[in-house]
């Protein structure tokens, strides 16, 4: 199994730092697995805040006097456990079954569908039975065989902002590399993809950045890494042989929107090896939101400068029983015309998968 990574990165002051908590949970029986054994020895380290708890469930003491303080800490609190249904979710259309390595993610975005589906208590959890995960997953695929397996693994977290402390993506990319009917894929919104960079993969992974507007990002997307260096990293994924995508989401109408995309996909394409271009995917999805979301949102982010006016919105069925809010056609379609535009233009063999 991989170790963790402790050193401080280089220019720190500089570049969005390692997710540190300010609070850390243990259940006790993810002490009986070295991946548990080595947090429990870096939250020491770091002199951290920690205790024990016999389920995450019973978390109910976070400090803060009011929702949105708690909420705010329970964003930087850890727990430590075991993964305990090891019956993977499925994961339509991007793969056919999620890998749960994480539930929660460190940053703040303020659309994310996290802050419906995580409720009231969006604290990070790990899990630390890797083998038992990837023995799960090897089930999976071959029970599917001769047919190809996909995995997701960035469904319910940010693995990339937690790779520092557990090391699990690094599991299961090498673990993957030797699994010619199995891929994993993931999408990050940090760049911290240094210790990947160097194992064995196969081509069996694909990393997906999700990237935006420069404006999208410094507004909607705090404690996340900032535009440039999720650019740069996607070079560095590219160089090292990884399939390699990215997900443009949400694609928000404000003012100046084109110049921003086409910032983007100009960035793209200066900083992108000529190798990484033959095998790249695009995802776009146009900013939504749900009348529960907006609630949530306003409560937790009452400065926002998000814009979620029905009146201004094409209401949607949406699959999971709520209506939606998306752009009324003639401004998605202006959106996907001229982001399809510039991609095309700069990426001629590219795959662009969707846009909704």
């Amino acid at each position: 199994m991989n170790t963790i990574t402790t050193e401080t990165p280089r220019n720190a002051a500089k570049e969005t730092a390692l997710f540190v908590p300010e609070l850390v949970y243990f259940e006790p029986a993810s002490l009986d697995y070295p991946k548990g054994q080595r947090i429990l020895a870096w939250v020491k380290e770091r002199g951290l805040p920690y205790q024990m708890t016999t389920s995450h469930n019973r978390i109910t003491n976070l400090p803060g006097e009011t929702e949105l303080e708690q909420y705010k800490i329970s964003k930087r609190t850890l727990v430590v456990g075991i993964r305990k249904t090891l019956k993977f979710d499925t994961s339509k259309p991007s793969a056919e079954y999620a890998m749960p390595l994480a539930t929660g993610c460190m940053g703040h975005c303020h659309y994310c569908y996290l802050q419906t589906t995580l409720g009231a208590k969006p604290y990070i959890r790990v899990y630390v039975n890797m083998d038992d995960i990837l023995k799960a997953a090897k089930q999976y695929i071959e029970e599917r065989a001769p047919e190809i397996t996909r995995f997701e693994a960035a469904c319910t977290s940010d693995p990339i902002g937690l790779e520092h402390l557990t090391g699990s993506l690094a599991d299961a990319i090498t673990f993957m590399a030797d699994q010619p009917l199995g891929r994993l894929r993931f999408v990050t919104k940090f760049h911290h993809v240094d210790s990947l960079l160097p194992l064995k993969h196969n081509g069996n992974t694909r990393i997906r950045f999700s990237v935006n507007a420069d404006y999208v990002i410094r507004h909607f997307e705090p404690a996340t890494s900032r535009f440039h260096e999720r650019i740069e990293a996607a070079g560095k994924i590219g160089r090292a042989g990884y399939p390699l995508g990215f997900i443009i989401a949400p694609i928000i109408w404000y003012d100046g929107w084109r110049q921003g995309y086409a910032e983007l996909l100009e960035k793209l394409a200066q900083t992108l090896p000529a190798d990484a271009t033959r095998d790249l995917t695009f995802e776009l999805i146009q900013h939504r939101f749900t009348k529960t979301a907006k609630t949530i949102i306003e409560k937790r982010y009452p400065k926002t400068k998000l814009e979620m006016d029905e009146e201004k919105r094409k209401k949607k069925w949406g699959r999971w029983g709520q209506h939606k809010y998306v752009y009324p056609d003639e401004q998605a379609e202006a959106l996907r015309e001229f982001i399809t535009e510039r991609i095309f233009e700069h990426f001629p063999e590219a795959k662009l998968e969707y846009f909704t």
